[in-house]
């Protein structure tokens, strides 16, 4: 519009150089007002682009620490179930043996027999999770339900 006024002349040549002069002052504190707002744009990436970064590397560690308390976890289980089948095994060497039998008091062999039969019932549960780990949680975060696909890890970036 400013252009279009310029075209107009009908003052006189000093009036008309006085207005293109403000013309060309007011476009010039426009594009300083628009190369600031660029600089502070890219200031602002510059730190998001960052954080970003240091937020992918905390979520690369929180990820392997995830594995790696999941297998801990699954060594651990895997452990306690063995020994659970040691003692299930001893269990029922002491209530088939007649030495066993005569050694022990009836208290200790119904404490065993009651024993064994819940050892039995807890070896034999599917899917079955230490108790010393409170899950009352789960429907909450379990680890079953967490995705770690990687794929997005891989995604190149522009």
């Amino acid at each position: 519009e400013q252009g279009l006024q310029l075209l107009e002349l009908g003052g006189s040549v000093e009036e008309d150089c006085i207005r293109i002069a403000r013309c060309f002052e007011a476009t010039r504190q426009r594009c300083c007002r628009l190369e600031q707002d660029g600089r502070r744009a890219r200031e602002q990436l510059a730190r998001v682009e960052a954080e970003r970064a240091a937020l992918e590397v905390k979520l690369k560690h929180a990820r392997n620490q995830v594995e790696v308390e999941m297998k801990k976890r699954h060594r651990a289980e895997a452990e306690l179930e063995k020994q659970e089948r040691k003692l299930q095994l001893v269990l029922e060497l002491l209530m088939r043996e007649p030495w066993g039998s005569e050694a022990l008091s009836r208290e200790q062999c119904s404490v065993l027999s009651a024993l064994a039969g819940q050892r039995l019932g807890a070896a034999l549960a599917p899917n079955r999770r230490s108790s010393a780990v409170d899950e009352s949680c789960q429907s909450l975060l379990s680890h079953s339900d967490i995705s770690y696909d990687r794929t997005e890890d891989d995604v190149v970036r522009s």
